[in-house]
């Protein structure tokens, strides 16, 4: 196996080119508008949802950068592999990491406000923040989950692969999640994790052995490159 094939990828570089790319279209077309109308009407909605677009870009791309930068240094004994391809999608895997307890597909988003999961008397539950429904993140976790799960299926089908979220404050700041800090919240078996408790979750004790480990990380490596 080649080495470049270990490549562990870079937290958040895909998102990171989407913004660089966006920020570079939207200033092309400023420089092209002419400079009196733009003062004058100021952005137009276009231009506006181009901003937004960046905005969302390097938000999600910093999000993914501190998961990287965390779980590095406080899960020593994990092995991580970040932003990997989706097989035949434009999406992408956060993060991959492989623990003496599993393998855990890591889908990082980086939201204001409070953070609730919602179970009905009649229905599926709903995840809800900032008083929205996000419900969607949920499918997109569930398909990644399933890509990796198909990328070991012939050769660590034993292993679970467990899915989870992992919220980042807009600020860094562990008081601004608003996940409640004393009980993980759950919606279809994906847990809802802050920074801190991942890693206490990702550093716990199970049955697989360094060895096993670094090969399974070898193989997801190989089979899911970087986006």
């Amino acid at each position: 196996m080649d080495d470049r094939d270990l490549e562990p990828g870079v937290a958040g570089r895909s998102a990171r080119r989407r913004y660089e790319q966006t920020r570079e279209h939207r200033a092309l077309a400023a420089r092209q508008s002419p400079v009196l109308v733009t003062i004058l009407r100021g952005l137009s909605a276009s231009q506006r949802r181009q901003v937004a677009r960046e905005s969302q870009w390097d938000v999600g791309a910093r999000g993914e950068e501190l998961v990287g930068e965390s779980l590095a240094r406080r899960c020593p004994g994990v092995s991580l592999l970040h932003d990997r391809k989706m097989p035949h999608s434009r999406a992408n895997i956060d993060h991959i990491a492989v623990a003496a307890s599993g393998v855990y597909v890591i889908d990082t988003k980086r939201y204001r406000g409070r953070i609730e999961v919602r179970q009905p008397l009649f229905g599926s539950p709903t995840l809800r923040i900032n008083g929205r429904d996000q419900s969607k993140l949920v499918d997109g976790l569930a398909k990644q989950v399933g890509v990796v799960e198909a990328a070991l299926a012939d050769v660590a089908a034993d292993v679970p692969v467990r899915g989870c979220f992992c919220f980042v404050a807009p600020a860094g700041l562990l008081s601004d999640v608003g996940l409640p800090l004393l009980r993980t919240l759950k919606i279809k078996g994906y847990p809802l994790y802050y920074l801190r408790r991942l890693a206490r979750r990702l550093n716990g004790s199970g049955p697989l052995s360094a060895a096993r480990a670094t090969e399974i990380h070898a193989q997801l490596a190989r089979r899911l490159p970087p986006a």
